[in-house]
């Protein structure tokens, strides 16, 4: 493993500054592990230093995970990407999109022109939304007294769509049905789907929806920056007894599981001696598949959980199937078709498939897109492939 002082010291120093809190950085090649750091505490205040073990909640990291169980079952046959996700999944029948609200303040409701496929799910192009860059959910949420999603009641994904399926790219709980339909089709919970065929293959032993008490107890707290940057701890947690397990934000792992998934993908379905995918399925996931849609910028509802998000600003970006690609090469080393995500508390990951390199940042910061954070990772980035 190489020694990479530029990065330690960077990070070291955003922890010492009390610019962040914990941060746990791994990054992997074409022969392993390149680098892995832990630095700062996993508590603003408490003296539990954050270390490569600590267990974060990754939230919609979450996603590419459900969308590999989704793509094994679409190569066995049982699944399809573009048969109605309704034959699988009853409940998407009922879908409805909104179109406003009425004098009363009712929501105008109709029945969308065409039915939702997997395939939109996995693209974000199905029409639901996340209150948190939507008002209109919000608002919607509000007068029909639906809860939010990380209730994770099945209420919550009750939410109508904003507009047909297939007509526009939107980021949403398009995922957490895309896990209805993995429990439905292979007869389990996400929980034991995941187990079997992916953490279990993959030796991912501290990822889960639910922590054991030896796992809570290397849990970082999930922190608040306040308008004049200050960090201070918050209550955070997902409920214990979930009506639904939130593939589209559930999870919670470590750096060092999240790298072993993202090895696989980047080498093409393989990872140590687990084949989780064909080289081909992985290729398709890493494609444009949302056409000449565009991926716009994401302006907050909720400032307190998410800054505006502009992604990669500048380069042109598309969607795969669950990733978010970029279609240019990146001032950072990043080839053109890499393909990456992120956390709601400020968790990230690319794999560059072309250059044989894959990278997992994780902190527990509110809101999102936080800027001290999205420049440390670019700093992780750019030395990771200074040392390839």
């Amino acid at each position: 493993m190489a020694k990479l002082p530029a990065i330690d010291s960077a990070l070291r120093q955003a922890v010492e500054s009390r610019a962040m809190p914990g941060i746990v950085a791994a990054a992997a090649g074409a022969n392993g592990t390149i680098y892995e750091g832990a630095f700062g505490v996993r508590e603003v205040g408490k003296p539990a230093p954050m270390t490569l073990d600590t267990v974060v909640w990754i939230a919609s990291m979450t996603k590419a995970i459900t969308a590999t169980a989704a793509m094994q079952l679409v190569e066995r046959g049982k699944l399809a990407l573009d048969q109605p996700a309704a034959a699988v999944v009853p409940a998407l029948a009922q879908v409805q999109v909104l179109e406003g609200f009425d004098a009363g303040g009712q929501p105008k409701l109709r029945s969308p022109k065409r039915s939702i496929t997997l395939k939109h799910l996995l693209t974000h192009t199905a029409g639901y939304a996340y209150e948190i860059w939507r008002p209109e959910i919000a608002r919607y949420q509000q007068v029909t007294n639906t809860p939010g999603i990380t209730s994770c009641t099945n209420a919550a994904l009750t939410t109508p769509l904003l507009f047909d399926p297939g007509e526009r790219w939107e980021y949403g709980i398009n995922i957490d049905w895309a896990g209805k339909m993995v429990e439905a089709v292979s007869g389990q919970p996400l929980d034991a789907y995941f187990q079997q065929n992916i953490f279990g293959p993959l030796g991912m032993t501290d990822t889960g929806f639910r922590l054991s008490a030896a796992q809570r107890a290397r849990q970082s707290a999930v922190h608040q920056r306040d308008e004049r940057g200050v960090l201070a701890p918050i209550e955070f947690a997902l409920p214990e007894n979930p009506e639904f397990l939130m593939g589209g934000g559930g999870l919670y792992g470590t750096a060092r599981d999240y790298l072993a998934f993202a090895q696989m993908l980047m080498n093409g379905g393989q990872h140590r001696s687990a084949q989780l995918l064909r080289p081909e399925t992985v290729h398709v996931m890493a494609q444009n598949q949302i056409g000449a849609l565009d991926i716009p910028a994401m302006k907050t509802a909720i400032p307190a959980l998410s800054n505006d998000v502009e992604l990669l600003p500048g380069a042109a970006k598309k969607w795969g199937l669950s990733f978010l690609i970029n279609e240019q090469p990146l001032p950072t080393g990043r080839a053109a078709g890499s393909v990456a995500w992120a956390g709601l508390a400020n968790t990230y990951f690319w794999i560059d498939r072309a250059k044989r390199v894959c990278g997992v940042f994780l902190s527990q910061l509110l809101p999102f897109y936080d800027r001290t954070a999205v420049d440390l990772l670019v700093k992780f980035e750019t030395e990771v492939y200074r040392a390839l």
